[in-house]
């Protein structure tokens, strides 16, 4: 993905659920005549076919053979600096502090009023924001373009994969990528998730468009927020690499049936882990800027 708007983000991995956020405070600006939040709906409509060539996690255009598939996949086979990897041996080191700026946001849908859309393209699981919401490091800023999922993880933590992994995909004003990656558990049921959740299609090639729902980002996130850092690239083609890695230490949890209702709409949708080739990985903490 060399750029990652919202029909090339898709590409992450494999079920595509793609949330179009607008910021709370559009709402607000509205004033007095602002309704209460109705119950969502949808309305389904086709998914365009890609335009790239078909890849999967399968045998068959998997994993092994995507640096083959076409010239714009080639980074995949031969990149050196390749995502995800095994964390293991982490060095601790001062680093310059990781800011995360998440702003509530309303889902709508896209058509007229509506702002949100949720497409199953057998790709992944991927919320889409507008913009206002980042994350900052030694000076530089980054908009979170998206989350979406994978399951089972994709990064591994001393050869131990997690039940899934959440990437929260940001770009700079220059293009570059930093992504912040957090591992999932088996626990509690989290109500946070349950937006997207509760909307998770159960079709491919199909497109929900949801109405007034409403999810916030910050709340997704552990409290504490140790990371592990180190310089990657996307994890689905093409693989492009020089994407900043933060991947949080502490995992979030969601409950057994949770986990178990994504594994109905996709499975296995995780890369292998890739070689280190001398790459270093180092660890910080994470600060959370209240608004």
């Amino acid at each position: 993905m060399s750029q990652p708007v919202v029909r090339s983000v898709s590409r992450w991995s494999a079920l595509a659920v793609v949330l179009i956020a607008v910021p709370l405070a559009a709402r607000h600006a509205r004033g007095s005549a602002a309704q209460e939040p109705r119950p969502a709906s949808a309305k389904t409509s086709a998914v365009p076919a890609p335009t790239t060539p078909h890849w999967g996690y399968g045998a068959e255009h998997g994993p092994a053979e995507w640096g083959e598939l076409c010239p714009e996949f080639s980074t995949c086979g031969s990149g050196r600096n390749q995502s995800p990897i095994d964390i293991s041996a982490a060095t601790a080191a001062t680093l310059p502090a990781l800011a995360t700026s998440y702003q509530p946001a309303q889902l709508r849908i896209v058509h007229h009023e509506h702002q949100a859309d949720v497409v199953n393209n057998g790709h992944t699981v991927q919320v889409n924001y507008p913009g206002g919401s980042t994350l900052s490091v030694d000076g530089q800023t980054f908009t979170l373009l998206q989350y979406h999922f994978h399951g089972p993880s994709e990064h591994t933590l001393d050869q131990k994969h997690f039940p899934m992994e959440m990437h929260l995909v940001h770009k700079s004003a220059a293009g570059e990528l930093a992504v912040i990656g957090a591992f999932i558990t088996e626990g509690a049921a989290n109500a946070a998730f349950e937006p997207v959740w509760a909307n998770l299609p159960k079709e491919k090639g199909v497109e929900v468009h949801l109405e007034h729902v409403e999810v916030d980002v910050d709340a997704l996130l552990p409290q504490e927020r140790a990371t592990y850092r180190y310089d990657g690239s996307l994890t689905t083609p093409p693989c492009s690499e020089g994407v900043k890695w933060f991947v949080l230490a502490n995992p979030i949890a969601l409950s057994a049936e949770q986990i178990a209702a994504f594994r109905t709409v996709i499975q296995g949708n995780n890369r292998p882990t890739q070689p280190l080739n001398g790459r270093k990985i180092v660890t910080d903490k994470v600060a959370v800027k209240k608004q």
